[in-house]
């Protein structure tokens, strides 16, 4: 299985779509799926253009190969403290309808595992070991914070998480790019407001390695500062 997964869009479709052309015509082969994890809206201009593109993404390929995570600016939309266009306290009317959308945001899982893998939007209890499952509160998935790195005690599987930008993990602020740790997480969020960027994460489950999608090819993602 290859399994290609981006976070935090924020609704910067033109970033989305180039971030999606590096994967689109990857799933009409067999043995692969795309994973979204979460944060779809809030900062940029294109929050309806984005869920749009995910639902049409479902539509034509099913939600087993396209999946959609939870984020916790999806979950500020159920908690009533923000519309799809606007965060909490801000100002303005909405462009329409956001029923559906709700509906739709309603049903997002917020983690989701594939081999030695867990995709999450922020993380998981990683005291809990290997029962994090049942360990990790509904609001950890979402929202943890700071970001974890180092080896996690009594579980052999990988994290791949947005939610915290890797300038900050990595205490560099010129770094956008996927930041990985050596032991067991790899981020992605890259600041998609600063950077303009939204990168694509590459999991082989077969070989179990991780790549870094570009327009050139994939490239391996090293440890940070073995980059």
């Amino acid at each position: 299985m290859k399994i290609y997964c981006m976070s935090d869009i924020h609704g910067m479709q033109n970033a989305f779509e180039d971030a999606l052309s590096l994967v689109t015509e990857h799933l009409e082969e067999e043995g692969t799926m795309l994973i979204l994890l979460g944060d779809y809206i809030h900062g940029g201009p294109d929050n309806y253009g984005v869920l749009d593109k995910i639902m049409n993404l479902q539509c034509k390929y099913g939600t087993n190969k396209v999946v959609a995570l939870m984020g916790n600016h999806e979950e500020f939309v159920l908690w009533g403290d923000s519309s799809i266009n606007h965060l909490v306290n801000s100002m303005g009317e909405d462009d329409g309808d956001d029923d559906k959308y709700i509906q739709w945001i309603e049903n997002l899982p917020r983690y989701y595992t594939e081999g030695n893998t867990i995709f999450v939007h922020a993380g998981i209890d990683e005291e809990a070991g290997d029962l994090w499952e049942w360990g990790t509160g509904e609001e950890i998935f979402v929202g943890k914070y700071p970001a974890e790195t180092g080896k996690i005690e009594g579980l052999d599987m990988k994290v791949i998480a947005g939610h915290v930008g890797t300038a900050e993990i990595s205490g560099d602020p010129s770094f956008h790019d996927i930041y990985y740790d050596g032991e067991s997480h790899y981020y992605i969020d890259v600041t998609v407001l600063d950077s303009g960027v939204i990168p694509v994460l590459m999991v082989d489950t077969e070989t179990d390695k991780y790549y870094r999608v570009t327009e050139t090819g994939n490239r391996i993602i090293l440890p940070y500062k073995e980059d």
